[in-house]
């Protein structure tokens, strides 16, 4: 059994806890968690060099009002950026091609979520009506059906009290027994 590597060691007592234990790592000292590395903020101006070019140097970098609304602007006139433009928008902005596709699909994102609160605000709105039309309709037919109900109740009065006329002493239905007899 001592052939077998670690690897397998551990497999067997995967499959069988209660008869093979996997044998337990030597102890060793407690390390802290370790925790990420704040990236450097880098240079704050985009027009310095090193600021926008990759690197231990790079960090986030805020774009400015006009930047933003160049951006903007051209997001109004198309939402997809194809190569061409974002090269020249870059190069016009003076950022990184990949930040303008980054800013681009951000913003698509946030464009495409606006747009689906707004479809749902108009569903909401629809359905809102709806519920209201159906509470009106059911209502309407509780009272078709109370109006039914009483026609019906005023048909049978009406035919209990013709079949009553009927089978009493009317002069219709004297004249029509005499009648009956005389003919033989």
């Amino acid at each position: 059994m001592n052939d077998l590597s670690e690897d397998d060691m551990a497999l067997i007592s995967e499959l069988y806890p209660g008869v093979y234990m996997r044998p337990s790592p030597p102890p060793q000292e407690a390390k802290p968690p370790r925790r990420r590395r704040k990236k450097s903020r880098g240079l704050e101006n985009p027009g310095e060099e090193g600021g926008g070019t990759g690197g231990e140097g790079r960090g986030k970098r805020k774009l400015t009002a006009e930047q933003v609304e160049l951006l903007e602007q051209n997001f109004g006139d198309e939402h997809k950026l194809e190569s061409e433009r974002k090269d020249r928008l870059a190069a016009e902005l003076g950022l990184d091609p990949r930040q303008v596709a980054v800013w681009f699909q951000n913003r698509r994102a946030r464009w495409k979520s606006k747009k689906l609160e707004v479809e749902y605000a108009k569903l909401k709105s629809v359905h809102e009506t709806v519920v209201v039309e159906k509470c009106r309709f059911e209502s309407e037919v509780l009272k078709l059906k109370e109006q039914l109900s009483e026609a019906e109740m005023e048909i049978k009065r009406l035919s209990e009290k013709a079949d009553l006329g009927l089978s009493g002493n009317s002069p219709c239905s004297s004249v029509t027994a005499d009648a009956a007899t005389d003919d033989p």
